[in-house]
């Protein structure tokens, strides 16, 4: 019984890792296309000490192919589209 326990608590301890993003958990590359796509994180990337979520493994991809480039693109366009968000962090 301790083994599903444990168990059951390291899958609890993974999913609260997952659902930790930047952008409110939002698809990176999605806001680089300038478009507001909610995740749950479930595929990510650290970058430059953050995590980044992203909407499917193409998203991801295609992002982490120039990722400082895009990381600006998404960042201009989170800060247009949220700025009281933006101003948060």
């Amino acid at each position: 019984m301790p083994a599903i326990a444990g168990a059951f608590l390291l899958g609890l301890a993974t999913a609260a890792l997952a659902a930790t993003g930047e952008f409110g958990n939002r698809c990176a590359m999605s806001l680089v296309n300038g478009k507001d796509t909610p995740t749950d994180c479930s595929i990510s990337e650290m970058y430059g000490g953050k995590n980044y979520c992203f909407g499917d493994q193409a998203a991801h991809d295609l992002f982490m192919k120039a990722p400082a480039e895009n990381l600006a693109k998404a960042q201009a366009n989170y800060s247009r589209m949220f700025p009281t968000k933006a101003q948060e962090k």
